[in-house]
């Protein structure tokens, strides 16, 4: 290459180069700093106005979780004004300002204690009291609530320092739902149900550190200035001070979110080594169990049927865990139909019966319920294993009937349900409806062997 084409080859990256980073660069646009705290400082309040906001949007997430209305849990998220105090205390540690850090916490204290009342006393009152699909699905944080707080935290404090503000804002208060957790925990206080209670605090807590942790960084990254004190001394102990703040939020969140990931890892690990290591023709698993415990070691239990699997076979499995970085875990197999091995008969007929199921509704049929059948049905295995503790095992599938009082066909939707002890009529006729409804079917048959 000529040096003439080296010095135009050189001006075009640099053109590109400065492109791209005109682009990407956030101190475009960007408010007069002193408006931008002024404005976090102000939402960081709860008093007057935010606070009966507060108290409406709690009440309008309880009544949305308790019937199940997602449209109406997020009208409650678009007026919560529970972001404010969260970047506020974010804002104080990138700008050494611990007064704003106090301030924050105290208020973010205040809010949430009066949200789990509120919620509390609505969930104590309400004739309502079963636990809907919106509900539980607050009780168990996963992996994607950490990474949707702190994206969502960095997109709402990149809106918060525009100078003209967007609609981000409203976006991410759905996003990051600070709001249905609170009513969840005050569901557990007010149905005695500390499981669902804790685990919405969880989830809350880790939703509140990531939202400010991303505050920090962008606060930082944009060099807004930090407080100085004339008082060298007064300046390291306020220093100190949010240091020891930062360090008891986030630690624990982040080991708590290091478990997160772990379980996630751990669980999708589990599934592929199960999925292609007991492929065989003539034995099938028929019930899975993981059990994750960072303590005590964690823990597949497979129950099988068909051919029993050699100690070779079973040995040359085990080996091969490694691979699947499940190197520590425990494997059971549980397969042979004796009493020693206490199988449990209703989850091989749950099997035969999905099995049964699944073959009738992908058979290629031209009649009125064939829509029907290869309708999917929702995944509420979560849902059930924190409502019915005492059920071992689930089958749900659509099928067809010949009904002999009549001609034709009818369709329905089939549950098989083992639990551990007998079922009270009561609460079959309790679980019946609400399969029903939660799966969405006008007709419904509930089989418990």
């Amino acid at each position: 290459m000529t040096e003439p084409q080296q010095k135009k080859t050189g001006r075009l990256l640099r053109i590109i180069k400065l492109s791209i980073a005109r682009r990407f660069d956030l101190h475009l646009d960007k408010a007069d700093e002193d408006d931008v705290v002024l404005s976090i400082k102000k939402n960081s309040d709860f008093v007057g106005a935010n606070l009966w906001t507060l108290i409406f949007a709690i009440l309008i997430a309880s009544i949305g979780l308790n019937v199940n209305s997602t449209a109406v849990i997020i009208g409650a998220m678009l007026i919560s004004p529970l972001m404010g105090p969260i970047m506020g205390i974010g804002l104080g540690v990138g700008t050494n300002d611990f007064e704003l850090v106090k301030k924050g916490l105290r208020n973010l204290l205040i809010a949430t204690l009066i949200s789990v009342v509120v919620s509390t006393i609505y969930f104590w009152i309400t004739p309502l009291h079963d636990a809907q699909s919106e509900l539980l699905a607050r009780t168990t944080p996963s992996i994607w609530d950490v990474f949707i707080a702190f994206l969502g935290g960095l997109a709402g404090i990149v809106a918060g320092t525009r100078k003209e503000k967007s609609n981000v804002i409203p976006g991410v208060a759905i996003a990051t739902a600070l709001m249905p957790p609170l009513c969840t925990a005050g569901f557990g206080l007010a149905s005695g149900n500390f499981y669902y209670f804790l685990g919405a605090i969880y989830l809350y807590f880790i939703n509140s550190v990531f939202i400010c942790i991303s505050t920090y960084l962008i606060v930082r990254f944009l060099r807004f200035g930090k407080k100085h004190f004339e008082d060298q001394e007064t300046e390291r102990k306020v220093s100190r001070y949010i240091m020891i703040i930062v360090a008891i939020a986030v630690l624990p969140s982040i080991y708590l979110a290091y478990g997160i990931v772990d379980k996630s890892i751990f669980e999708n690990n589990a599934q592929k080594f199960i999925s292609e290591q007991f492929q065989f023709k003539n034995t099938q698993v028929v019930n899975r169990s993981l059990k994750y415990n960072r303590s005590k070691g964690n823990e597949i239990d497979l129950l099988l049927i068909g051919y029993e699997l050699s100690k070779s076979r079973m040995d040359s499995i085990r080996s091969g865990m490694s691979a699947y970085k499940l190197g520590g875990t425990k494997l059971i197999i549980r397969q042979g139909l004796n009493a020693k091995q206490e199988i449990d008969f209703s989850q091989i007929k749950a099997s035969i019966l999905e099995d049964v199921f699944k073959k009738d509704s992908s058979a290629k049929i031209s009649n009125p319920q064939e829509s029907l059948l290869a309708k999917p049905l929702p995944d509420i295995r979560s849902e059930l294993k924190v409502l019915y503790p005492e059920m071992r095992d689930y089958t749900a599938a659509n099928v067809v009937v010949d009904r002999l009082d009549k001609t034709g066909k009818d369709t329905l939707t089939m549950v098989v349900a083992g639990f551990s002890k007998p079922v009270k009529r009561a609460d079959r006729v309790k679980l019946n409806q609400w399969l029903k409804t939660r799966l969405q079917v006008d007709s419904l048959r509930l089989l418990i062997p």
